[in-house]
């Protein structure tokens, strides 16, 4: 019933977001609104979704790979609810400069995760690449990844990637703010890879692969694969500091598109999950609800455990990383595992760079 009455409410406005959406599509595809053309090779990695498809556990891998086989990647992304203003250096290669609360907290976790790989954020990117392609030319990176940009068409692109989580109901997405999508389905064909994710059930991701290549592109298979699980004390950890997850009881906690899948992987691992709390997406934490949070472990004599991207959002501010830290805290890593077509992906990262 109640998704019956929200359907109703916000289908009008659907509509219009739809044709707002199809209309700036349209400018582009007949370039009358025309692309910047980077001078340094860019690689674009988005969705359709407001969130939750595993992206940036995706442009982690990207950036990974990019690195071992010795080419120089930068990451440019927006920055989503940071702080700072304009174009802003997060990292440039050798030190980090901004904490997640500057930088954003996907941002930021992809700095640290990625120590080697020049790191920006702008609300125009293509002041960003700009600024990059000047202040770096005597160490150019060898390639841009544009963070959540398949619908940041005012930059042109070598490989643009689009991310479909198979675990939402692909065949009944609707359009913001009735449902969850950016654009319409049939904008995939935009995409030169599409890479369905967070497989769990076969037959579904059968169903969903089968529509996908109507598209004619080509579509690659991936799944969420469950790293460390890692102790924090309000610095900065090490994966040197991976734990095991055997009879660890806890209050999971959480501020991400999709919180059900995070629960999933904890019980996974065989952590038991005896109480959670969840926010909005990327929704800033304050003392109040972390106090609430930390109250409620107490009470009920549990550890916490947040995700990996939690975390970073809570670190840009150590004053809320101490009020939770008088339990026993952790956060669990995840990573993209690519179990069918990884060849594909690494071939056509290779054409980007001419490898």
């Amino acid at each position: 019933m109640q998704n019956k009455i929200r359907s109703i409410l916000f289908r009008p406005a659907a509509l219009l977001y739809s044709g707002v959406i199809q209309l700036r599509n349209t400018l582009f595809d007949r370039q009358l609104f025309k692309p910047w053309k980077s001078p340094i090779p860019v690689v674009s990695i988005g969705n359709l979704s407001a969130g939750g498809t595993g992206k940036t556990p995706l442009v982690d891998w990207i950036v990974k790979y990019y690195l071992s086989i010795g080419c120089k990647p930068a990451i440019v992304s927006r920055g989503y609810l940071r702080e700072s203003k304009g174009i802003q250096l997060v990292s440039d290669g050798q030190r980090i400069f901004l904490s997640s609360r500057e930088a954003g907290d996907e941002t930021a976790m992809l700095a640290w995760n990625n120590p080697d790989a020049i790191v920006m954020v702008a609300k125009k990117r293509e002041d960003a690449v700009t600024w990059i392609a000047k202040h770096f030319a005597k160490r150019a990176p060898s390639v841009i990844i544009l963070d959540d940009a398949f619908q940041h068409r005012q930059i042109d692109r070598a490989l643009n990637i689009a991310v479909i989580n198979a675990s939402e109901p692909y065949f009944k997405a609707k359009m913001l703010p009735e449902g969850r999508l950016r654009e319409p389905l049939k904008n995939l064909s935009r995409a030169d890879l599409i890479v369905l994710n967070k497989i769990t059930d076969r037959e579904t991701a059968d169903r969903i692969m089968n529509e996908l290549q109507k598209n004619g592109k080509p579509v690659i298979k991936s799944q969420v694969k469950i790293g460390e699980l890692i102790c924090f004390s309000g610095e900065f950890k090490t994966s040197d500091e991976a734990l095991s997850a055997e009879n660890l009881n806890v209050l999971a906690f959480a501020g991400i598109a999709s919180p059900e899948s995070f629960i999933e992987s904890l019980t996974e691992q065989g952590i038991t999950v005896s109480a959670h709390r969840f926010f909005q997406d990327h929704e800033p934490y304050s003392a109040k609800k972390l106090e609430s949070v930390r109250r409620e472990a107490e009470e009920k004599g549990l550890s916490l455990i947040t995700t990996e991207k939690d975390y970073f959002r809570m670190l840009g501010r150590p004053e809320l990383i101490r009020i939770i830290t008088t339990r026993p805290c952790y956060y669990l890593k995840i990573e993209t595992d690519i179990f069918e077509g990884k060849e594909t992906i690494q071939s056509m990262l290779n054409a980007v760079i001419g490898k």
